[in-house]
């Protein structure tokens, strides 16, 4: 099963063509990407030059026809090509792509095709000049080209016992209108739930409500202008480029009444009841902001996320404290079995590649190496003199073998075998990593909550943990 997309390539604002194609094709040959450039093919092109190739026909093609280019001209073309995970290799993932950039250009026109393994799903991308070959004319998208490109694809995938999408649904538009209410809210709407919540709480006066702002985590710039520069923002941000409801008159009059709350749409109910956030220390805080308002405020948030903590503890059944001690403890744990078992499998897949390196560089040189041994001393010099990279290289690599203490080299296809099978296991633990992850924090949120709400000191903590460990 694959899912395909078009994109024609512009230069963009500011940007030379060669710049264009040499940042496009720089991406799509990353070598982190595709195995160290081992799934990268191309047609009538050098992949390590194919922008120059590009741009060098598109210098023919103005010479040929005398046509001038425009910022609109397409220079080239970006087809992305993604398989369903788990259902076909790199090799074969990189032939479809080749397969099928030659079936939509009929040959006429250069491309290159590079596989990416780096993500769950196989995906290719392939680059083909608008260009033909000859210099004459350039590849026109035509009506409904997405479509013939689906179809091109779902027949190389069934030619190959693929699978192919039965019913495609059509586009949802952009991304932030796909996730709909459900994206997370920009900086500035931050800012504005900010203010309107600290204006809930009724401050007394404009200090009264900077000091609570303040004491949330807020920084305040009183200028010309007033601005906030909320927790996890990057800058400063002016109160009226929000609307004329966030001046600081604006603000001012609806601390005196004068001015109602700027009424917006209600978010959607959520399905699933919210996760509890942990509870405000409230005396700590009032030490860095003594105001009356963040002090009401406070206290009805964390009544809002004990009765949320309470009703996670009781839909998991874990209404006794001892069994959520014992969930959050077997989280914690499973979440760093997770973790180590990654961490283990990446050093030794940095190993395998320090490994390949060496082997490979000894390879290449230990027939010189050899040669130098056996020169008396004075034809050595002069042959090392003509020969210092290769024989320091070999050096090198026989000192890293005897620091790890291998005396008989593995082969080169067994490591890479082991390496696929290590960053295999790696991407299936990755998700089981995230989720393990997210499931301590609910658990540690819930039973630090639980410990405030049923206020347990440190020492009942520590008395809890040598009872459990006596056991």
């Amino acid at each position: 099963m694959a899912t395909t997309r078009l994109m024609p390539l512009h230069t963009g604002r500011g940007r030379s063509v060669a710049e264009a194609l040499g940042r496009t094709t720089d991406y799509v040959e990353n070598p982190d990407k595709t195995d160290g450039g081992e799934w990268i093919t191309a047609y009538e092109c050098d992949p390590a030059i194919a922008d120059q190739e590009f741009l060098f026909s598109k210098r023919q093609y103005a010479a040929l026809t005398g046509r001038e280019k425009k910022d609109s001209d397409v220079i080239a073309y970006h087809l992305r090509q993604s398989f369903k995970p788990g259902e076909i290799d790199p090799a074969t993932a990189n032939k479809i792509g080749y397969d099928l950039a030659l079936s939509l250009t009929k040959g006429s026109h250069a491309f290159i095709v590079c596989t990416h393994v780096d993500k769950a799903h196989i995906h290719s991308h392939i680059i083909f000049n608008s260009t033909s070959l000859d210099c004459s004319r350039k590849f026109r998208n035509f009506w409904r080209s997405s479509f013939a490109v689906r179809r091109l694809s779902d027949l190389l995938c069934l030619e190959n016992g693929l699978s192919v999408i039965e019913n495609p649904k059509p586009s949802r538009g952009s991304y932030g209108t796909w996730l709909g209410d459900t994206k997370p809210p920009t900086v500035r709407a931050r800012l504005e739930q900010l203010i309107d919540g600290v204006l809930d709480t009724g401050p007394k006066d404009f200090d009264s409500f900077l000091a609570t702002m303040k004491g949330l985590g807020a920084r305040v710039k009183r200028g010309k202008h007033l601005a906030f520069q909320i927790p996890g923002g990057k800058r400063f941000m002016r109160c009226d480029s929000l609307g004329a409801d966030y001046s600081e008159a604006a603000i001012c009059e609806r601390l005196s009444g004068a001015r109602l709350a700027p009424t917006k749409r209600k978010a959607a109910a959520p399905d699933a009841p919210p996760k509890p956030n942990l509870l405000i220390d409230i005396q700590a805080k009032l030490q860095q902001a003594h105001s009356p308002g963040f002090e009401r405020w406070a206290k009805l948030y964390n009544l809002k996320e004990m009765a949320k903590t309470l009703v996670y503890l009781q839909e998991n059944g874990l209404e006794n404290y001892d069994a959520l001690a014992q969930a959050s403890d077997a989280a914690g744990a499973r979440f760093d079995a997770l973790t180590d078992k990654t961490k283990a499998n990446e050093r030794r897949m940095k190993e395998i590649a320090e490994l390949q390196k060496h082997i490979g560089a000894y390879g290449k040189t230990r027939e010189i190496y050899a040669q130098y041994r056996k020169l008396p001393p004075k034809k050595a010099a002069r042959f090392y003199e003509e020969h210092t990279g290769d024989i320091l290289s070999c050096q090198a690599a026989k000192r890293y073998f005897d620091s790890i203490g291998m005396k008989k080299l593995p082969s080169i296809q067994s490591l890479k075998q082991e390496y696929a099978a290590l960053l295999a296991e790696n991407k299936k633990i990755y998700p089981e990593l995230k989720q393990a992850r997210a499931k301590m924090i609910e658990l540690m949120t819930a039973k630090n909550n639980a410990e405030r709400i049923l206020g347990m000191s440190e020492q009942d903590k520590r008395r809890d943990r040598q009872r459990e460990e006596g056991r």
